[in-house]
């Protein structure tokens, strides 16, 4: 899995940034817009929060746990919208204090170590982007991917009822994916390599799954997939969103991109991450189908 080092490269270094680019409980997940690109981020945002919160059966009472919650926008939702009773991890310490100082219940914690000793059963759990991070490429390279997936779906199990559901998306690997040894920041700055090792730059100790077939071979005999559906459309349309935003100017923002110059400059892997400024890697990559993004819910058997 990926470190916690990598972990706050990725989240803690941009903490600020995101909330003062997308709000206090903004989302940094693909949104749902279904077709309808007419609709704003927020709007496609709460809609799929409310796809998940039906698909997952979330009511009055129900009692939700949020692996990978970031800055918290799917349990401020079923805190708000369905009465539920939201609890939250996340191995970022920024991202967990945000969600503290937002009245959310989170805690930091790695959300595959969980038991019921912890915080008892689940009616409902999700993963929203968390599996992204689950396998390394050292992992990956030593055969450990599917027991890694596995593993997590087991003790998974232990956390809901029979009958209980579980809602996950995430980034996978796509069709177009170049072999790994051509995968390379020296690459030809136009070709999917190079596209592809600036995602690794960007998210460091993380491998994707080989699309949805493989995370659903891994959750057999512990779920039953219910339902799948692509938002790699979608997550096209998100990453210009944020983009915008990113780049919209407030002096606070600016001043904590002057202060990440440093890094600039003595960093290979943070150039590679300054450099969605320019060009998104995340939205290449799914333009030219070297990743797709899926969202699948499970119950359990």
């Amino acid at each position: 899995m990926a470190s916690q080092q990598d972990l706050d490269f990725t989240y803690s270094t941009i903490d600020q940034v995101f909330r003062l680019s997308i709000g206090e409980t903004g989302d940094y997940s693909g949104a749902m817009y279904n077709g309808d690109f007419s609709l704003t981020l927020e709007q496609a945002q709460a809609q799929k929060h409310q796809f998940i919160a039906d698909s997952l059966r979330i009511r009055p009472g129900s009692k939700v746990l949020d692996m990978g919650c970031g800055w918290g926008p799917f349990l401020t939702y079923i805190k708000h919208q369905r009465g539920a009773i939201g609890r939250g991890v996340t191995l970022s310490q920024e991202q967990a204090e945000a969600c503290r100082n937002n009245g959310l219940t989170v805690d930091v914690k790695d959300c595959r170590l969980i038991t019921p000793d912890d915080y008892g059963t689940f009616d409902a759990i999700t993963c929203i982007g968390g599996m992204e991070h689950f396998c390394s490429i050292e992992q990956w390279q030593a055969g450990e991917q599917d027991s890694i997936y596995a593993n997590f779906f087991k003790n998974l199990g232990d956390l809901l009822p029979t009958g209980g559901r579980f809602y996950m998306q995430s980034m996978v690997f796509g069709e177009q994916l170049p072999p790994f040894d051509s995968i390379s920041l020296q690459a030809d700055p136009d070709s999917d390599a190079y596209y592809m090792a600036l995602m690794i730059a960007q998210f460091p100790g993380s491998w994707l799954p080989y699309g949805p077939a493989h995370i659903g071979h891994c959750a057999r005999p512990y779920f039953k997939l219910v339902s799948i559906s692509s938002g790699r459309l979608d997550y096209i349309e998100t990453i210009g969103q944020w983009r915008r935003r990113f780049r919209a100017f407030n002096a606070r923002k600016y001043a904590i991109y002057v202060s990440l110059l440093p890094r600039l400059l003595t960093n290979p892997a943070f150039r590679g991450l300054i450099s969605v400024f320019r060009k998104s890697p995340n939205r290449v990559c799914f333009e030219r189908k070297i990743m797709e993004h899926y969202r699948l819910v499970f119950e359990k058997v």
